[in-house]
């Protein structure tokens, strides 16, 4: 198994590229995804975002109100920080009994971690043994024009967001290998294939006990 962890900041592309890898045959732990499943009602940590946060985090249908979570979360870095304190432990486990099960394969696999830089900047020990560190930049400007025009944002509240994340050069002083996503989708899939040879032409890599 080669396991490549891959970041990078909002508005970068992450997803795209990641998407991309899977399409050329790579394995994808994600684990916005994994929180997302553990957030659901009948999942890990939603009771105890309930108990820490109260009921309104909920949404008439029964299930996690992630806008209203995100509205209490981002401009309070103590309830942050306990929210942080419920899901990262048990995202943890599931991502590495999810390597387990690639372990001793040849597959590439990779580790889509937004958070994977700020640990690895603040020189924290790897939660997750990797072959290399993959990151997707983007420039500012670029970012805050595609989180307008795709996702809603306004220009304040993407800039507050962006902000809010690792700076740009800090992410791209861990990385092993770096993809520019400024440019156009024909570019970035040329940027991908470039990638995708670089990782998978690294040592194998097992996952950390």
């Amino acid at each position: 198994m080669i396991a490549v962890g891959l970041t990078g900041g909002i508005g970068s592309g992450k997803s795209t590229v990641a998407t991309g890898f899977v399409l050329r045959g790579a394995a994808l732990i994600d684990a916005d995804a994994i929180v997302r499943e553990q957030q659901d009602p009948e999942g890990e940590v939603f009771a105890e975002m309930v108990a820490r946060f109260g009921d309104h985090i909920v949404a008439p249908d029964g299930t996690l109100d992630r806008g209203t979570v995100a509205s209490i979360v981002f401009s309070d870095p103590g309830a942050l920080a306990d929210l942080n304190a419920i899901t990262h432990p048990p995202v943890g486990r599931e991502i590495r009994r999810r390597l387990s099960e690639l372990d001793g394969t040849d597959r590439l696999v990779v580790l889509d971690i937004p958070l994977l830089g700020e640990g690895l900047a603040k020189g924290q020990r790897p939660r997750y043994r990797t072959s290399g560190i993959l990151v997707v930049d983007t420039p500012t400007d670029v970012a805050v024009e595609r989180l307008v025009s795709s996702r809603g944002f306004s220009a304040d509240d993407a800039r507050a967001r962006i902000a809010a994340q690792l700076p740009r050069e800090e992410r791209l002083a861990i990385a092993d290998w770096v993809i520019d996503n400024s440019g156009d989708l024909a570019e970035l899939e040329t940027a991908i294939d470039a990638a995708f040879a670089w990782a998978s032409a690294l040592p194998h890599s097992e996952p950390a006990a």
